[in-house]
């Protein structure tokens, strides 16, 4: 969420919000002095009553001399659970999690026989949990000295936010054990942009390709049409969409991907409506249109030139799945099949940008991320709060150990390989061998930003 809306008019009613605390006619709501916690309250207040999609729900008189973060949370809906507030002078205000602290993530999971273990799944590349020797797949057997346990873990994955150097000790697992047990220390660090993964898979004559792609930053474009450019020179059949661990960002990049896949589109076709409040009303926005908001974007027509037109897209999920990776499910329906193997997604129906004080100097340093709109795809269907279903629910740890993502073996990749080429019905369900107890990016994907740009 760290870009801004750029509609003229828009832009127009955002500036007036940042001005408001310095022009209100509101005679019931007192002023205060400048630089008073009452003073960012009621800027706070002002800019939510604008751009809020629940400001109707808002309490008329709340109490201004509360903290800043509990004010806010006293203004959000019962409804809202994306919504956050920063001091940007104050790092410890931002919302922190194992990921993007230390660069991986781990699930904690019950076997069938009863016995509880913990799962590396996720560790990003080029960052403090890589180069401390973490992989995916590997086995957590201690946090800092503590045994992991369901009861332990929301309180362990809490205390690792609060630290700056993690010990942990790991090992691989084989045959239902761990072996070649170590101890890890891992310090808190930025890890570098994840890069795209592709893999082209060919069995009696078919091609297929898999694509992972870990988030959705502007200035993807570029590496999007690349992979693509590969994919349509090289006349694959089937596409395979990994999105699993996508927390979403920016909608036109989004939308870039979704250029390059769908059939039977042009520049001027629709591709989403942001409904928001009685001030925000609906948007309605063409691929051109969304794609054209991110500024170092390939434009549509160089995009669409590499398009696959496929029929069908089969996209890997779980419920670190969301925001802007979400709209690629929902808004690709309208114009194709989106078989969605896995997990339901996270949920997040909605765009959002950031609000700040543009004043010079600035007088307020609390940055504000409120839910502003629902997104709908071309046929105006959204309403996802609860995730959205696969049509083939796996699950990815019912097969130990994890393989690399891109693996033909891995569990949901190669569910998906099996279906293209051996033609199972579509009724087929996995299961649960295992029960998933806690995962650690939970939290974290609340706070995923969608970048209404």
């Amino acid at each position: 969420m760290k870009d801004f809306f750029k509609i003229q008019f828009l832009l127009i009613m955002l500036m007036s919000a940042f001005m408001v605390s310095c022009n209100r006619t509101d005679d019931e709501t007192p002023d205060f002095p400048e630089g008073t916690t009452e003073y960012t309250n009621r800027w706070i207040q002002d800019s939510m009553r604008r751009y809020y999609y629940w400001a109707e729900q808002m309490p008329a008189k709340p109490d201004y001399h509360l903290p800043v973060k509990d004010f806010f949370k006293s203004l959000l809906s019962p409804q809202d659970r994306f919504s956050f507030i920063v001091n940007t002078t104050d790092p410890e205000t931002y919302p922190k999690s194992v990921r993007n602290l230390f660069g991986f993530d781990y699930a904690i999971i019950q076997l069938q026989g009863g016995e509880v273990i913990t799962v590396i799944k996720l560790v990003l590349k080029n960052s403090p949990a890589s180069n401390s020797g973490l992989e995916r797949g590997m086995i957590i057997k201690k946090i800092n000295g503590q045994v992991i346990t369901a009861s332990n873990a929301q309180q362990l994955a809490e205390s690792i936010s609060a630290k700056t150097v993690i010990d942990l000790s790991v090992g691989n697992w084989q045959n239902g054990a761990i072996i070649n047990e170590k101890n890890v220390t891992v310090y808190y660090g930025y890890s570098q942009e994840q890069p795209l993964i592709s893999k082209i898979f060919e069995q009696n004559g078919k091609k297929t390709g898999y694509l992972y792609i870990y988030d959705f930053p502007d200035g993807i474009t570029s590496a999007l049409n690349q992979k693509f450019n590969e994919f349509k020179s090289t006349g694959i059949q089937e596409l395979i969409l990994d999105l699993r661990y996508n927390y979403g960002g920016s909608v036109s990049s989004a939308a870039a991907l979704c250029a390059m896949i769908a059939p039977g589109i042009s520049a001027n076709s629709q591709f989403i409506i942001y409904k928001g409040n009685k001030n925000g009303g609906e948007v309605k926005r063409t691929f051109s249109q969304q794609i054209a908001y991110d500024p170092g974007a390939l434009s549509f027509n160089a995009l669409h030139a590499h398009s696959l037109g496929l029929y069908k897209v089969y996209v890997l999920t779980s419920k670190s799945t969301a925001s802007a990776a979400e709209i690629v499910i929902n808004n690709l329906k309208p114009y194709m099949e989106v078989f969605q193997v896995g997990d339901e997604t996270l949920g997040k129906d909605m765009a959002g940008f950031s609000i700040e004080d543009k004043r010079q100097p600035k007088k307020i340093t609390w940055q504000i991320h409120p839910v502003i709109y629902k997104v709908f795809n071309a046929n105006g269907e959204g309403g996802y709060v609860n995730g959205i279903s696969p049509q083939f629910t796996v699950n990815e740890f019912n097969n130990l150990p994890l393989l690399p993502l891109g693996d033909p073996n891995e569990t949901l990749l190669s569910h998906v390989l099996s279906k293209i080429y051996s033609k199972k019905g579509d009724t087929d369900f996995d299961g649960n061998k295992v029960k998933v107890l806690f995962q650690s990016d939970s939290p974290a994907a609340a706070f995923s930003g969608l970048n209404f740009k």
